[in-house]
């Protein structure tokens, strides 16, 4: 049977939140590399992962056609099918379709409503679903069955490392268009006054705020180890973030319609679970 594939992405977790974490069951797939995402928020982000197109190196003296050609090479040792290339993936483009084709399950479980199952991101997808509660790894860890003989898919994009960083019950700041991740931008839409209003966090606050998302990813690794338990030995596990997220650097906070290095650095583990 070929390998199941658990794909887990970090929601806004830049890299060097992950590198002063204590990791210790990530540590136990792999070590973890700085890499790039092809966007700088959730939406488009994602749709490049659903491509297929996990995050990217940045080496120099090659042709970036070659990146995304050994790329798509690389899911014949992850997933034990030979003969996947780019052009398996071609016309559709779509991660989810080349799976269906080898007989996979492909269920998913989002935090973002910008994700949510109306959206073509759903395509191809047997069972996909925005989660009640952004902060719900747990209940994503808790009904995962990976029984049968029916390879899976299971794609699971987490809210604890975003934006309040499970920090809902504190007196944070107020950001228009962020509280409530969308959910509420149609009252926001026209308000001018709600925007003049925001004020730019204080350089403690964004330092309280980075340390919590090391310890959100923290968090994240716990259950990350429940997990493993749960899971086969042939079930491979790719661990990453669709983007970074900025805490004061240069004048910037959070991410999207913001070019900066720290917006765009993510880290990535991938390896046979444990």
């Amino acid at each position: 049977m070929p390998n199941h594939l658990i794909y887990i992405v970090m929601d806004s977790c830049r890299y060097d939140s992950y590198v002063r974490a204590k990791t210790p069951n990530m540590d136990r797939l792999a070590a973890g590399e700085r890499r790039y995402s092809y966007a700088s928020w959730t939406s488009p982000s994602h749709y490049a992962l659903f491509m297929g197109i996990v995050p990217h190196q940045s080496p120099k003296g090659v042709f970036a056609s070659e990146i995304y050609k050994e790329e798509f090479r690389k899911w014949v040792d992850r997933l034990g099918i030979s003969n996947l290339s780019f052009k398996t993936f071609v016309p559709e483009l779509s991660l989810a379709k080349v799976l269906k084709g080898y007989g996979y399950r492909s269920i998913a479980r989002v935090s973002m409503p910008v994700l949510n199952q109306f959206t073509a991101l759903n395509c191809h997808f047997d069972d996909y679903r925005l989660m009640d509660n952004h902060n719900d790894f747990a209940g994503m860890v808790k009904e995962l069955d990976l029984t049968g003989e029916t390879p899976r898919f299971c794609f699971f994009n987490l809210g604890e490392t975003h934006y309040p960083y499970m920090l809902e019950g504190e007196n944070l700041p107020h950001i228009s268009g962020v509280h409530g991740v969308f959910k509420a931008m149609d009252d926001l839409m026209g308000d001018a006054e709600d925007a003049e209003a925001d004020e730019f966090f204080p350089l403690e606050e964004m330092q309280r705020l980075h340390q919590q998302q090391v310890r959100c990813v923290e968090y994240v690794d716990g259950l990350i180890g429940d997990l493993y338990e749960k899971c086969p030995e042939n079930t491979y596990f790719i661990i990453t973030a669709d983007h970074g997220e900025l805490f004061g650097e240069d004048g910037y906070f959070g991410h999207g319609p913001i070019m900066h290095d720290k917006c765009f650095e993510v880290p990535f583990i991938e390896g046979m679970r444990p």
